[in-house]
């Protein structure tokens, strides 16, 4: 079984941290998210992966190179962003039979993933409260029947969860017309391949699709939950780590430091003095947490800086993001409604009563700075000393 595992877009869901990486390569838990999936593809018994590629197609490549956990690899390039049907097109001179495609931004458990391509040709599902926001399916027992995309009024809870195994004939379908969207959509592949075959449906166990800043910390809160305990860095005796903490060769963890897993701290990061990191959190390689920080349920990508006496909850920090000392981030509404956060130009409730902020690539905030629940600070962007915000930046 071939996997084609798609990862060429922009991400502009999840902006700023998509700003200089495509969301697949996005840390969770120490990998990119996209390892994530092709791990579950090797653990399910893929033989070959094929990545489809485009935006920061490099990030990818520089990756995974030519083999993953002893799978070959190979690349597909989608010249332009016209859609998933279009990005497998891209791969169809890599396909010789049945195959699978997964999303490079959903995480999935191997088990689901073995039962999908057990169960080939098949689709995979689960069951959601608000189904006219998805491709609803229709189906008489196992067997899909059809698939409509987002229906006013949807005749099951059932939908697709965007992965599938096509017949290789199915090579030959994925040239379809655009949509209103003016996209390719693979589910106008499905609905081909359910006119010609018996598709299977595939109900996953445990599924997340990671689009917006938000899933992001709930993707990594579920990988950090499966971490075993591994102490390699350097710890100092008056250090105390608690629970399932990971800390990479060459971290350094100093004096008067708390860790409570789920923590994972990579390589090259410093932590402390007198410093509390609590799950679940991660830190990037080449992190420096200093004296009296707070951090909390967070991610903090790499060459990042939170220096002394400062607190970052429930937040997304992008990689070379420095804040001054006695930055403070509010994660918590006084109404106790669910945090806002804009997303492609909108507030959207993050459906999470705790949520800090995110910062983009380059982001820096001056001493004292104040920052607000549902805050987004664009690449680059700075604050004054002592500023509070409240707003966009």
């Amino acid at each position: 079984m071939q996997a084609v595992i798609l990862a060429a877009g922009e991400g502009t869901r999840i902006r700023p941290l998509s700003d200089s990486l495509p969301k697949p390569m996005l840390p969770v838990a120490g990998r990119p998210i996209a390892a994530h999936v092709a791990s579950a593809a090797v653990d399910a018994g893929v033989d070959e992966l094929i990545f489809v590629v485009g935006y920061e197609a490099d990030a990818v490549r520089d990756y995974f190179g030519a083999s993953f956990r002893g799978t070959p690899v190979e690349y597909a390039i989608q010249e332009e962003q016209a859609g998933t049907a279009d990005a497998v097109h891209a791969a169809v001179t890599h396909l010789e039979g049945d195959f699978a495609v997964l999303n490079g931004d959903n995480l999935y458990e191997a088990t689901d993933v073995s039962a999908l391509f057990e169960s080939g040709p098949s689709v995979a599902c689960v069951h959601r409260d608000n189904p006219s926001q998805y491709g609803v399916l229709t189906t008489e027992g196992d067997r899909v029947m059809e698939i409509e995309e987002k229906p006013d009024n949807p005749e099951s809870t059932l939908i697709n969860a965007g992965a599938y195994v096509f017949p290789s004939e199915a090579r030959d379908l994925l040239d379809v017309p655009p949509s209103e969207r003016s996209e390719r959509e693979i589910t106008d592949v499905l609905s081909r391949v359910i006119q010609n075959y018996d598709v299977s449906a595939v109900e996953l166990d445990r599924w997340l699709d990671v689009g917006r800043p938000w899933e992001l910390l709930s993707a990594n809160e579920w990988k950090l939950g499966e971490i075993d305990r591994r102490i390699e860095g350097e710890i100092s005796e008056r250090a105390r780590i608690d629970g399932n903490v990971i800390v990479e060769p060459g971290a350094v963890v100093e004096d008067g430091v708390i860790i409570e897993g789920p923590v994972l701290v990579r390589s090259n990061a410093r932590i402390g003095p007198n410093a509390y990191i609590r799950g679940a959190t991660l830190v990037g390689p080449n992190v420096s947490v200093g004296h009296g920080v707070e951090v909390k349920n967070s991610i903090i990508m790499t060459d990042t800086n939170v220096s002394h006496l400062s607190y970052v909850g429930d937040s997304l920090l992008g990689p070379d993001v420095n804040f001054g000392a006695g930055t403070n981030v509010a994660n918590l509404r006084h109404d106790g409604e669910p945090v806002k956060l804009t997303v492609k130009g909108e507030r959207v409730s993050t459906n999470r009563r705790k949520f800090g902020v995110v910062a983009g690539p380059g982001a820096k905030t001056a001493i004292n700075t104040s920052l607000e629940p549902g805050v987004t600070l664009s690449p680059t962007a700075t604050t004054e000393p002592g500023e509070r915000i409240s707003r966009d930046r």
